[in-house]
């Protein structure tokens, strides 16, 4: 079922009008207040609360067996276990402290660290705590218990969902990513939706546990799932909007559990608690937000299943690193020393990260082919040289694209020494600093990088399923950030999202016309400085809590 088209045109006309462009930026605020900035965490008053255990240090996966099928032995659902998924995708993964101000990091990578992505876990009966829909606390690393079920509930719950089952629930908070970026905020929360997914499947894999995005659930019954249809909990002004029901499963057959199923087995539920009040002051008011949200609800749908075809095993990476710890460590980085190499291997491994295989993290959580490829801006890789180039991520594009790309000078040149698998080629040589930071907003880290990258997405075939088609480019290209983020760090370098860039001066770079190609999101990798002055505290210090096994 698709969508009238007067949606996707409301999808095409939003899109359009949050670009930014040379002389002027996407609207937003006039003034942003930094001292009034919204509560950082989601807390419901009058649930109660269970404390997990801090048991992600007790997983001793390595992180190069999470690209490998198999690879690692999958532990029991235990709760001990679930703390430790949440603990490594939500969760807080350090403190940060500059002179006098003092923040915390997540797991999950959020746009101006605003973090618009709520989490829920809707879990059979386990360690004690009674089945039912539970909001997890990162700050706290609590699960508040929001859906409360009588016994026959907890026995239709608990026959739904199996011993090896349970679901996570991604909502957006629009307003926390509204108050700074005004109507751009839309593509801000489904990128941070799309880092999320990932995050929550490389925390399962950690476990050997599987993850399947339930693509065909209706956004209306993800909302009623978590209780989100309950306005009267919520503020006005800060509404939580339904976004992606997963199934983590603790075998290698992940279920596709029907919404139908959950809805009617939690069909007595009693909602608890309140929502916190995030901020007290909406000076601005952003209705295009809400009209695209409004245009991209999803409705049930069917099923997809689409695979990767067979791909070579992912590039070698000489790490013994534990995935939990590299995972905490992934951070954004605030600038490159604009002089170190990068390795040709490395590149390339960077780049293979980024190719759907079958059965394997993190990709294997979609199925749907991919429809974003990367237009790259190569500063400093060894033995490549600088200039621009394209990766394809999908077979068969290649002479749509060859066709799209108006310059008779891009080249298309395959590069010596570029593994058989990569479609990976050069298009322009010379040097592409200057362009390169011009498109992200003129900022340094796309020049001062070893690379950077544009997401370049096949716009209007991802809106063919529907409007809300256009929040899936933006969640796979939280993905791709995700996947960057991790793999950066992994080869001891570091990545940053650029969610300001010129749109149309990227499009007009590659001699694109129209919206058949759209550009969704920018990324760098480089080598940062030290920063001596800055310093880093353990993610759950202030809370006294014993480690789990």
């Amino acid at each position: 079922m698709n969508l009238p088209p007067k949606h996707n045109e409301t999808v095409l006309a939003y899109h359009e009008r949050t670009k930014h462009h040379i002389d002027r930026y996407a609207r937003g605020p006039a003034h942003i207040n930094w001292n009034a900035k919204p509560e950082s965490y989601r807390r419901y008053a009058g649930t109660k609360r269970f404390e997990l255990a801090l048991a992600a240090d007790s997983l001793t996966s390595a992180y190069v067996n999470l690209y490998r099928p198999k690879a690692i032995t999958p532990q029991p659902l235990i709760l001990n276990k679930v703390a430790a998924l949440l603990e490594l995708s939500l969760g807080i993964s350090a403190w940060k402290q500059y002179e006098n101000e003092r923040w915390a990091l997540r797991c999950n990578p959020s746009s101006g660290n605003l973090h618009p992505t709520e989490g829920y876990v809707i879990l059979p009966s386990i360690g004690g705590i009674p089945s039912g829909v539970y909001h997890y606390l990162s700050e706290d690393h609590v699960l508040e218990h929001r859906g409360i079920l009588g016994a026959s509930g907890i026995a239709n719950l608990d026959n739904v969902l199996s011993q090896n089952h349970f679901l996570i629930g991604l909502s957006s908070i629009p307003w926390r990513e509204m108050w700074k970026y005004g109507e751009r905020a839309f593509r801000y929360c489904q990128h941070d939706i799309g880092h999320a997914i990932a995050a929550i499947r490389y925390a399962a894999a950690t476990l050997g546990w599987k993850v399947v995005l339930l693509e065909h659930w209706a956004d209306i019954e993800i909302g009623a799932t978590l209780g989100l249809d309950q306005v009267d909990d919520f503020h006005d002004n800060e509404p939580e909007i339904p976004e992606v029901m997963l199934c983590i499963s603790a075998n290698d057959k992940p279920k596709r559990v029907l919404g139908s199923a959950i809805t009617s087995a939690i069909i007595n539920i009693t909602w608890a608690g309140k929502a916190n009040v995030l901020d007290t002051n909406h000076h601005y008011k952003w209705p295009l937000v809400d009209t695209v949200l409004n245009a991209t609800t999803k409705p049930r749908t069917k099923e997809t299943n689409w695979s990767p075809p067979p791909m070579p095993a992912i590039l070698p990476l000489a790490t013994n690193r534990r995935a939990a710890n590299l995972i905490r460590q992934r951070r954004s980085a605030q600038m490159f020393d604009s002089v170190t190499q990068l390795s040709t291997k490395m590149f390339y491994r960077l780049l293979d990260s980024t190719l759907p295989r079958q059965d394997a993290a993190p990709w294997d959580v979609l199925r749907r082919r991919p429809h974003l490829h990367l237009i790259l801006f190569v500063h400093r890789v060894t033995d490549i040289s600088p200039g621009m180039y394209i990766l394809l991520r999908r077979a068969g594009i290649e002479d749509e694209l060859h066709a799209a790309l108006q310059r008779e000078h891009f080249d298309w040149i395959k590069q010596p020494g570029c593994p058989k698998h990569l479609q990976f080629y050069q298009i322009v040589s010379g040097d592409a600093k200057t362009v390169a930071q011009q498109i992200c907003c003129h900022q340094e880290i796309a020049a001062d990088s070893a690379f950077s990258l544009g997401m370049l997405a096949e716009f209007q075939n991802g809106l063919q399923i529907g409007a809300w088609g256009y929040k899936q480019l933006l969640w796979e290209a939280g993905i791709l950030g995700q996947v960057l983020y991790l793999e950066a760090e992994a080869i001891g370098v570091r990545g940053t999202g650029i969610g300001c860039y010129f749109d149309d001066v990227f499009h007009s770079l590659l001699g694109l016309i129209g919206t058949r190609y759209q550009s969704m999101y920018h990324f760098s990798i480089g080598t940062p400085p030290q920063d001596k002055h800055l310093q880093t505290f353990p993610p759950y210090a202030h809370l006294k809590r014993g480690k789990g096994r």
